[in-house]
């Protein structure tokens, strides 16, 4: 991706960082932090979620800002006793969920296929997070919810909304609760 990167703009117009989310560090404060495209969700485990959250407080200036888009697990399609979800199907591709709930791990499936019947899989495992339980990450690094939305767009966040957009915020005084 760096590599991609450097096709389009230098080091000193785009820095680069290479690390993990939780734990890597920027030389300066910042007022945007953000995660799009599920990224929190490649943190595999609540602990380094919520560090996820600290970390971006420790990197944002008094007011600052930290955006998480995000997908809404689809718990609610798996009868009793099913683990599995059809998230996505057409002519060449098939992508599937499997849920460990007890754990609130998911491993997605992608499954693509050609003219020639050959068949390719990807998996991506995940934790999910709840809004809820996002928010209360966000709360224990200090931020408050400023906005939530379905989508980029400002769609309204409803029960049967597939995703979210939620912006957090730290307070300008940071002995200040949001």
């Amino acid at each position: 991706m760096i590599a991609q990167l450097r096709t389009k703009a230098d080091e000193a117009s785009i820095p680069v960082i290479v690390g993990d989310m939780a734990t890597a560090v920027a030389p300066r404060k910042y007022p945007l932090v953000y995660l799009v495209y599920n990224t929190i969700s490649n943190l595999l485990t609540q602990a380094d979620q919520v560090a996820c959250f600290r970390n971006a407080a420790r990197h944002l200036i008094p007011g600052g800002r930290f955006v998480i888009e995000l997908w809404v697990p689809e718990l609610r399609k798996l009868p009793p006793g099913q683990q599995a979800v059809v998230f996505s199907s057409g002519p060449h591709y098939v992508g599937l969920d499997i849920y460990d709930v007890l754990r609130q791990q998911v491993v997605s499936h992608h499954f693509w296929s050609d003219e020639s019947r050959q068949a390719r899989l990807f998996r991506s495992p995940h934790r999910y997070i709840w809004p809820a339980e996002l928010d209360l990450m966000a709360q224990l690094a200090g931020f408050g919810l400023e906005t939530r939305h379905a989508d980029w767009a400002g769609a309204e966040f409803t029960a049967e909304s597939r995703s979210h957009v939620s912006v957090y915020r730290i307070p300008v005084d940071r002995r200040q609760r949001c």
